[in-house]
């Protein structure tokens, strides 16, 4: 997980995504307060955009998990 901060290039937290999920990571999320955006990266997927979410779902690699982004975009 990446959230980006205000002096963040999104660019660079792309690149550090694809990087992980090159490395062997399942699951990835890259969270924009700033655009109340979340991009999720996974093996072998094309990269999904969530405007503006209200949670993330952890789906078979964090079985259960939830993660709510509420307190992320206030």
């Amino acid at each position: 997980m990446e959230l980006r901060s205000s002096s963040d290039r999104i660019e660079s937290l792309q690149a550090k995504m694809r990087e992980y999920i090159d490395n062997g990571a399942l699951l990835g999320w890259l969270i924009d307060p700033q655009l109340r955006r979340v991009e999720i990266y996974r093996q072998g997927s094309a990269v999904e955009v969530l405007e503006n979410p209200v949670e993330l779902s952890g789906e078979e690699v964090l079985l259960g998990f939830v993660l709510n982004l509420r307190w992320v975009w206030k």
